[in-house]
């Protein structure tokens, strides 16, 4: 883990950031703040990123549409949000015009386009991860599931939205989870290719990795909740909540983390050839046996993102800047004392069907430790901010305690007004519990 006192010299002035969620908007709001007072626009963007920098309607795989955008806006420094703009190479494409970005290339985006190929890289290089199998054909997967039996874990290959993993707990569960991925088509070409998982239990907590190379920061810890209800119940969901530090990982299983899976999984992406500059977010179960790597994704997590930026006493601008630079040695590193925790709110009916366009009221006044962070909004004609996605808005809090964090948190919730809202209200319970 590299750290020294100076930070680079010249920082961007013209920033553009891509995608339209919760992670952006933090990001939004993170390089507003940098003492370096650049411009920032953003694409697509939402309702709550258009209150805070001019936004473009470009979508975020609309390569040569961004590419384009970046120049006529004389743009010097891209930070890409989301995981498929990363995939269709999209930094490959700025880079070859001369444009800094913050984010893998496209062979480095295949840790998480591709499910697979991550675990082979894990499997080749002994970086802990669980037993597996990989299946194109139904009859095999189906033999397998069987030899291994339940609970066990069905995963689509290809990027799903976080969506494409299904933790079966019964036999019958496992072989129809098979069965929709192989031949109902439920994931699209994601699915085409399924890895079958031993089911491991324990916690899970998030670990994202600033890399550069063979240069790392690790940030602060947090612990995503996953499913959609109540005490981890109902369908798995692109992320209901979160808080940070997560105490389940303590200095000595952390500097554990470091040794046996960061500093590893940094290390066997450099020697395949992949010069990885951006966000290495790795999942990890903490087993009984040690902690064991569930995946890679390659950008920021969402909604990780949105306590792990606010825990910085760091210049983020910087910070991304260094990494897709190859400066991250030089950067000054520093997180705060605070704890942080985000409550997303959802539409009904997420992470199925959900209606879209549904008015949102929000409180005339905030508290000063509580942000709300725009993901599935948009405005109709009337001006007003509606629904738009199944993500709605996260309610973010910093406080001295994650008590007081989560009651900020949960009272502006409560003020939020919608008819469709829907939002977890045990966020952070299991660590408040084990105190």
């Amino acid at each position: 883990m590299s750290s020294a006192s100076s930070a680079p010299t010249s920082l961007p002035q013209n920033v553009l950031i891509v995608g339209a969620g919760g992670r952006e908007h933090t990001l939004v709001k993170a390089v507003l703040a940098s003492p370096a007072k650049p411009r920032v626009i953003a694409a697509p963007g939402n309702a709550g990123i258009s209150a805070d920098v001019q936004t473009f309607p470009v979508a975020a795989d609309d390569i040569n549409g961004l590419v384009a955008l970046a120049q006529r806006e004389k743009i010097d420094f891209v930070i890409v949000g989301p995981e498929v703009p990363l995939s269709l190479g999209l930094v490959d494409a700025l880079n070859k015009i001369g444009i800094p970005a913050y984010g893998p290339k496209a062979d480095g985006a295949r840790l998480e386009a591709s499910k697979v190929f991550t675990k082979q890289i894990l499997l080749k290089y002994g970086i802990p991860t669980a037993a597996s199998g990989i299946f194109t054909e139904i009859e095999p997967a189906l033999a397998y599931v069987r030899q291994r039996g339940a609970p066990i874990v069905i995963k689509a290959d290809g990027l799903a939205a976080g969506k494409g993993v299904i933790v079966a707990q019964t036999l019958a569960e496992a072989e129809a989870a098979v069965l929709d991925m192989l031949a109902g088509n439920k994931f699209g070409s994601a699915g085409s290719q399924i890895l079958v998982e031993d089911c491991m239990t324990g916690e899970e907590t998030s670990i994202l990795v600033v890399t550069s190379g063979r240069d790392y920061i690790i940030l602060p810890t947090s612990q995503d909740h996953k499913r959609i209800g109540d005490g981890d119940t109902g369908p798995n969901t692109g992320g209901m909540g979160t808080y940070s530090p997560a105490d389940v990982v303590t200095p000595a299983l952390l500097a554990q983390i470091e040794r046996e899976i960061v500093k590893p999984s940094v290390d066997a992406i450099a020697d395949e050839g992949i010069d990885f500059r951006g966000t290495l977010f790795i999942g990890i179960m903490l087993t009984p046996t040690g902690p064991s790597v569930l995946e890679y994704n390659t950008r920021f997590g969402d909604p990780e993102t949105q306590v792990v930026i606010p825990r910085l006493d760091t210049d983020v601008l910087a910070l991304l800047w260094a990494a897709a630079k190859g400066t991250l040695a030089g950067i000054r590193f520093a997180i705060k004392p605070e704890h942080a925790i985000c409550v997303v709110i959802a539409a009904k009916g997420y992470p199925d069907a959900y209606a879209k366009g549904d008015v949102i009221r929000f409180p005339a006044k905030l508290a000063d430790n509580v942000q709300i962070i725009h993901a599935g909004t948009a405005k109709n004609a009337a001006g007003e901010v509606v629904t738009a996605g199944g993500r709605v808005l996260g309610v973010t809090a910093v406080a001295p305690t994650l008590r007081a964090a989560a009651d900020a948190a949960y009272a502006a919730c409560e003020q939020i007004e919608c008819t469709s809202k829907v939002y977890r209200r045990d966020i952070g319970a299991k660590q408040l519990n084990r105190r």
